[in-house]
């Protein structure tokens, strides 16, 4: 009988019994079992796509990077009519760099006695320095060195508007990317009469050097406040009173009807392309177009902001 045998041979040694094979179910039974859901390609440590999302989050993260230190860097205005500008207006300036051999005006004698009266470091550099500072722009022989804008509070600006003893006029830029057209607004803004500028903190330019540059120091006058969110922000102005008027290129109520200029007023103006977004054109208690020769499709934000704006002036004078 099989396995009774005692012959060599005919039973197997104690110890030597063969298992389970692979694939039985029994031996190596857990590596047998499920290991959930594929991870996906960028999670997978040795899958080339984990390697090009891992050159993505770095490439932002040097991105974020440059632009933090950009934000906390000083700005150079660049010019000589700027400069002098900017130093009129009271700009707090750090220093005033002078090209060595600059020929001599009087914007150049002007900036640099203002500059030492206040107190403003002036130093000479060669030319091929300040072009370096400057990034190549046009300077003129002379820079000037401001730290970064310090932005005010969207209700910081109410109240100084409240305190003014005039009606309230606010201006909020929607989308506006270009620093020359957000320079040109403010300085139009400050022409005009209004008590601020509201920006929103993304998709949106900021007062650089170029903003500086083109406000011709207006900036230093009226106060440049940044929204985190610029629809809550105009749903905020509107609970406490003022009126939201759009520029909108479609709209049937052109400039010359805006009754409500002497109104506790905020003038939105968006970007050239697109115009106001979707929720802030919603937003709006009323939107008005600009009335313009057969032919033209539209204004530049800047010059736009500043029709209206004179026309709300001319309004509040008459009044």
């Amino acid at each position: 009988m099989a396995g009774n045998d005692k012959r060599r041979g005919a039973v197997r040694k104690q110890g030597t019994k063969k298992g389970m094979v692979v694939g039985s179910g029994g031996q190596r039974r857990k590596g047998l079992q499920g290991k959930g859901p594929t991870p996906k390609a960028e999670n997978r440590v040795t899958h080339p796509a984990k390697k090009r999302a891992d050159a993505r989050k770095q490439t932002e993260q040097q991105q974020q990077k440059r632009r933090k230190a950009a934000e906390t860097a000083p700005e150079l205005v660049a010019g000589r009519n700027p400069v002098t500008e900017c130093i009129r207006a009271g700009v707090p300036a750090t220093g005033l760099y002078v090209a060595l051999g600059i020929d001599t005006d009087e914007r150049v004698t002007e900036a640099v006695e203002r500059a030492a009266d206040r107190g403003i470091s002036v130093v000479e550099v060669q030319r091929g320095e300040l072009d370096r500072m400057t990034g190549g722009a046009l300077h003129q022989g002379m820079a000037l060195q401001v730290p970064p804008y310090d932005y005010a509070h969207p209700e910081d600006v109410l109240t100084k508007a409240h305190n003014s003893g005039t009606t309230p006029l606010l201006v909020a830029l929607d989308g506006v990317t270009d620093p020359r057209n957000l320079g040109a607004v403010v300085r139009s803004a400050a022409a005009f009469g209004a008590h601020g500028v509201l920006l929103p903190q993304r998709r949106s330019a900021g007062m650089t050097a170029v903003a500086w540059r083109t406000s011709a120091g207006a900036a230093a006058r009226i106060p440049v406040a940044r929204a985190t969110n610029l629809n809550r922000s105009l749903k905020d102005l509107k609970s406490q009173g003022l009126m939201v008027v759009g520029l909108d290129a479609d709209s049937d109520v052109d400039s010359d009807d805006l009754e409500l200029a002497t109104e506790p007023l905020v003038v939105v103006v968006g970007s050239e392309g697109r115009g106001l977004s979707r929720l802030v054109r919603q937003t709006c208690d009323q939107a008005v177009s600009i009335p313009m020769a057969g032919g033209v499709e539209s204004l530049n934000a800047s010059v736009a902001a500043g029709v209206v704006l004179s026309e709300v002036a001319r309004r509040r004078r008459l009044r």
